[in-house]
């Protein structure tokens, strides 16, 4: 089956990511994010797995090869650093458990 095309426009600063793995029960969901998370050292991990298993080209969204649930655990974790000046979190405390 052929995946829909979505032209929903993205705010200025912001970028939209594709999430999931294959075989996953979830399947894929696409999340809008600020382009600030592609500086973070979490998410650096996680663009360096995309690397790995998708290469550099792509067409459509960055697809990021983990669980929605754990990259709803990243986005909080770096929402809560990015609100909390005085973080305890070490940017390699996370382990991304399906990438």
């Amino acid at each position: 089956m052929q995946e829909e095309k979505r032209t929903t426009k993205v705010k200025k600063g912001w970028l939209t990511v594709r999430v999931g793995l294959e075989g996953d029960d979830g399947g894929f969901r696409r999340f809008a994010i600020p382009i600030s998370y592609l500086y973070h050292p979490l998410f650096m991990r996680l663009l360096e797995s995309a690397r790995e298993v998708y290469g550099f080209r792509s067409s459509g969204p960055l697809r990021l090869p983990c669980s929605v649930d754990d990259f709803l655990h990243l986005r909080w974790l770096i929402e809560r650093e990015t609100q909390h000046s005085h973080s305890l979190i070490h940017p390699h405390s996370f382990p991304l458990h399906s990438c």
